[in-house]
């Protein structure tokens, strides 16, 4: 029988701030919804007043309100959990092995998905740390913070005390960062062994927190996984004033009014960004979330340059093979013969282009059902191959690349989606119903182990992994998770190139505002 403690007495941690009462399950230590800052709207996060007695962290915290809600859709492939949401959303979750100051286990901080302006902590049922902490000996981290114009709405031509009100978001990030360095020793971490990690929006975040000064001493390892994007992906056509100005027009405020936005309530002031976004979409013109280099956040590094901090950290970047590819219409695609792939590759690409990709893609995944060349990611795989080539020829300490490229029995064959190493990494296989699959035990196995090899040392390698060796400024070493694991050099060199220029571009509308169904996102950040 597995044994629950909830009583007055343990487990109780003394934080900086005060005490917390979290419940013991199956031998792990639960500690859920923990206030690591607090932080008025538009404005800088600020340490917890410290309390007397014992708090309860039982419960997990608010999310951040997001401007649309989403439609769940896909949960056989990725489960979702809902909850509700506040402005005030600056909350943590910890699980570990137990409460041993001495234990010194390494920390992860997982940062979730969703751009810059959806998701939560607890939003996938994957991101649950649980068996990290029981089987693999990690204490695990998960955060809440400030999302879309809660965490990213540009004020500063407003004023002096607004100047990083388009980084807030972030700023909270950082926050939560230092809650970790100051306590997670009671919790049985070590906060000089803290690896940062997340997904889509997470591992953009990621790559954000390497260039804030602030966060340098917070961490000691990158993983990012779907995350990078080219700036470019950001471009919005309007300005941010002229954002703002269209905003408080729609709550009949003046520009003198500025302060009061501050105030208006949750609901309104959702519906007047919406309605702002809305109004410039019909002038061509398209509003993004997003972080901004400014005096606190230095640059994006493909645009600029990485800074010293994020050089001298051990980085693993990795894709999964198919991102953003819906299901296609086409049958069993097992049951296809050689000839009738290479027909669909061809009618998909062009003929002079079809040829072309067949015989590269054969020589990249050899025995791959060919039709997946028309599934092949081109959003986040060439910006990631930039920055892996781009930080590995300047950094200090290595930088591994991998890919997820499983294909699973769902839909006829759909090769791995956008989330799809979530479940894998967290060692959370079990509990998404289509991952019961041949095979998915020993890749669980193996790239689970890669990935707590290198929160522990920072080198991912291990016991029945492939060599993995790093990337250099010239050559990139892929190891790609599939039935067989294996390193490859130069996966995408010939590919990728042929899959860019013979398809139509991608394009991923990162703000979802319409008012009907239709317009909605997905749940699948």
């Amino acid at each position: 029988m597995k044994e629950f403690v909830l009583t007055k007495t343990s487990p109780i941690v003394e934080t900086k701030q005060g005490k917390l009462r979290g419940f013991r399950y199956d031998g792990v230590d639960h500690f859920y919804g923990i206030r690591y800052a607090v932080a008025e709207r538009f404005h800088m996060p600020q340490p917890v007043p410290a309390w007397e007695g014992v708090k309860d962290a039982g419960s997990y915290g608010f999310i951040c309100p997001v401007l649309n809600e989403s439609a769940p859709v896909g949960e056989v492939m990725t489960p979702h959990r809902f909850w509700p949401a506040s402005e005030h959303c600056q909350f943590l979750n910890v699980w570990t092995a137990g409460c041993d100051r001495s234990a010194k286990r390494p920390v992860v901080f997982w940062i979730h998905g969703g751009g810059f302006m959806a998701g939560s902590s607890i939003e996938q049922v994957s991101y649950d740390g649980f068996n990290l902490a029981k089987k693999d000996g990690l204490v695990v981290v998960s955060v809440n913070h400030r999302l879309n114009a809660f965490g990213y709405l540009d004020l500063s031509d407003f004023g002096e005390e607004y100047r990083n009100s388009v980084n807030a978001g972030m700023a909270d990030l950082v926050e939560a960062l230092r809650w970790v360095k100051d306590n997670i020793a009671g919790f049985g971490g070590d906060p000089d062994n803290v690896t940062i990690f997340g997904q889509s929006g997470g591992g953009g975040k990621v790559t954000v927190l390497g260039q804030i000064p602030e966060a340098e001493g917070l961490f000691h390892k990158m993983v990012i996984m779907s995350g990078v994007l080219p700036s470019s992906t950001f471009d919005s056509g309007c300005t941010p004033k002229e954002f703002v100005l269209e905003i408080l027009k729609n709550l009949n405020l003046e520009e003198k009014d500025i302060k009061k936005l501050e105030k208006v309530g949750v609901p309104q002031f959702i519906w007047a960004v919406n309605k702002a976004v809305r109004t410039l979409q019909k002038q061509g013109k398209r509003v993004d979330w997003a972080p901004k280099p400014n005096d606190y956040y230095t640059s994006d590094p493909i645009d600029g340059e990485f800074s010293s901090s994020s050089l001298n950290k051990p980085t693993i970047v990795g894709n999964v093979i198919a991102e953003f590819a819906g299901p296609r219409d086409i049958g069993e695609r097992s049951a296809m013969s050689e000839e009738a792939q290479r027909r669909f590759v061809l009618d998909t690409f062009g003929e002079e282009g079809g040829e072309k990709i067949v015989e590269a893609f054969r020589k990249a995944y050899p025995g791959k059902n060919l039709t997946y060349a028309a599934d092949l990611d081109t959003m986040f795989l060439p910006a990631s191959l930039e920055y892996v080539a781009k930080k590995a020829g300047k950094a200090s300490a290595p930088v591994y690349n991998y890919q997820f490229a499983k294909v699973f029995d769902v839909d006829g064959g759909h090769a791995a989606w956008h989330c799809a190493d979530i479940p894998v990494i967290f060692h959370n296989s079990e509990l998404v119903p289509s991952y019961s699959q041949p095979h998915m035990d020993d890749i669980e196995k193996t790239m689970t182990g890669a990935f707590v090899a290198f929160a522990r040392t920072g080198d991912p390698n291990g016991e029945g992994l492939p060599r993995w060796d790093p990337c250099t400024g010239d050559k990139v070493v892929t190891m790609v998770f599939d039935d067989k694991c294996e390193a490859r050099t130069g996966l995408s060199d010939e590919l990728l190139p042929l899959i860019k220029k013979y398809s139509k571009p991608f394009s991923f509308n990162f703000v979802s505002s319409g008012d009907d169904d239709e317009d909605r996102d997905a749940w699948i950040y």
